[in-house]
């Protein structure tokens, strides 16, 4: 019998088992694919926005200047690389410059620091590649920038070290309600859910927390609640390469409508140079596919905003699916006793994510959970990969303790075997390449993978004691090999 079972290893159900993880109880986090992070907190922009955009006294509001103050302090603990670099949302004329005191003013009135309104000349002195057009901008020193999915797998990572389980390949569907717990099903429940041979197909828990993303509503309907309506919003990104990561310093939205903030660039924390997303609501939960119209769609509008952008380095495109809720805001409800709803968490959801774990934990303790904190509780987590900006001493020392780290697999991003070999064996182990991927940046380079693909799947052979045809590139059915011709 758990405490709290946590539906959903994103980043709101990451940073919210955390947060319990520091207490006495038993926790446990179930997730339908092979992987944490593979939902929406795969693909998204990664700002971490300062809080002008949400209507005061929303929860959105409310939860997301919260979260962006403690985001320095908690990705510090996490070892997650976060930069608090600012933004700007310009403007192109008297209707853009109306809107744009708007914001200021509500970010104001929700606690937002730091806010200023200023001419077009000024946005050009703090990013001189701004369009000659810009006629004002509303500059938000306090956004920054972060890794969503780096995010999300240290704080997972960070509560099964402190003794939460996570349990993949539990896709649930079905959920019955008890004298005193719930019981939550599983018909396909997979390898990965344990490391013994007795694959659970039932979860007992006292309380149950559903933070499933763009499945929140089905998950809510098994709990008998009807209220929520989730649809997915299909945003399409183009990312260009490390030498374009200088371009600009801040982030750059454009005047937002009802939509969104329309087509941003910004950098990366890992120095890339990101454009999208576009906007299209859709039914299919399913569908990540980009487009042709949507990718001209994000090179005409950016081109807008900043000045000679190098379309040529674009190194990828991908597609993320936003949890679009039927309210307007975070819908973060209790329907029933020891039921919790953590849904529509759309932007600015991850800014907000620390926040929201907070919240509630203080809605479970509400509901006669105890929190009594641990006294061994660990906060702090290495960060896998650091070879790369290490200094040629510290690179040597890395060296001198493990000869792995003097092996560089991944040239493009300069990932050693060393780094690959502590994301497999660290919580959560990376069982795929895209796991590596996420953990180590390895193949996210200009070759993407096209080098050093093959012996990352041989080190994932080695370490997982598996044949190399049986590894994958994300999960079952995307084994990369059909069978040996040679050996």
């Amino acid at each position: 019998m758990y405490d709290v079972a946590i539906i959903g290893a994103g980043v709101a159900g990451g940073l919210l088992a955390r947060t319990l993880a520091a207490y006495d109880i038993k926790i446990c986090i179930l997730e339908k694919e092979s992987d944490v992070a593979m939902g929406s907190t795969r693909a998204n922009s990664g700002i971490a926005h300062a809080g002008y955009d949400a209507e005061e006294g929303s929860l959105k509001a409310k939860l997301n200047v919260r979260g962006s103050r403690l985001m320095e302090q908690v990705t510090k603990e996490l070892g997650v690389p976060y930069r608090r670099t600012g933004s700007l949302v310009i403007g192109f004329g008297d209707e853009d410059r109306e809107t744009i005191e708007k914001l200021c003013a509500r970010g104001l009135r929700n606690g937002v620091r730091g806010l200023q309104v200023i001419d077009g000349e000024e946005a050009r002195r703090l990013e001189p590649g701004l369009s000659d057009s810009v006629t004002c901008a509303l500059y938000a020193p306090t956004a920054g920038i972060v890794c969503p999915y780096e995010l999300a797998i240290a704080a997972v990572g960070n509560a099964m070290d402190n003794g939460a389980e996570l349990m993949l390949d539990f896709e649930v569907n079905h959920i019955e309600k008890k004298e005193g717990h719930y019981e939550i099903f599983s018909d396909a429940c997979g390898e990965n859910c344990c490391e013994n041979l007795q694959k659970p197909r039932k979860v007992c828990a006292r309380y149950v927390v559903n933070a499933a993303g763009i499945y929140a509503d089905e998950i809510a309907r098994l709990a008998g609640d009807d209220s929520i309506q989730i649809h997915p919003r299909r945003g399409e990104y183009l990312l260009l390469d490390r030498e374009c990561g200088n371009l600009v310093s801040r982030t750059i939205f454009r005047t937002p409508s009802k939509k969104g903030k329309g087509i941003l660039i910004t950098p990366t924390v890992d120095g890339n140079l990101l454009l999208g997303p576009t906007s299209v609501d859709g039914e299919d939960k399913e569908d990540k596919a980009t487009t042709e119209e949507g990718l001209a769609q994000i090179m005409a509008r950016a081109q807008e905003n900043v000045k000679n952008l190098p379309l040529r380095k674009v190194i990828t495109s991908f597609t993320g699916l936003r949890s679009a809720g039927n309210t307007g805001d975070f819908i973060i409800t209790s329907p029933k006793e020891g039921f919790i709803n953590v849904a529509g968490i759309e932007s600015p959801g991850l800014t907000a994510a620390p926040a929201i774990a907070e919240y509630v934990a203080e809605m479970l303790a509400g509901q006669g959970l105890a929190l009594k904190r641990k006294e061994d509780y660990q906060p702090f987590r290495k960060p896998v990969y650091a070879f790369r900006n290490a200094s040629v001493e510290e690179k040597n020392e890395m060296i001198r303790r493990d000869k792995a780290y003097g092996r560089v697999v991944c040239r493009c991003e300069t990932v050693t075997e060393g780094e690959i070999v502590a994301a497999i064996r660290q919580n959560p182990p990376a069982r795929d390449l895209d796991g590596i991927k996420r953990r180590t940046r390895a193949q996210m380079g200009r070759c993407q993978g096209g080098f050093c693909m093959p012996y990352l799947a041989e080190i994932l052979a080695r370490e997982w004691g598996v044949p190399y045809e049986e590894i994958t590139k994300s999960g079952e059915g995307s084994e990369i090999s059909v069978c040996r011709t040679k050996g």
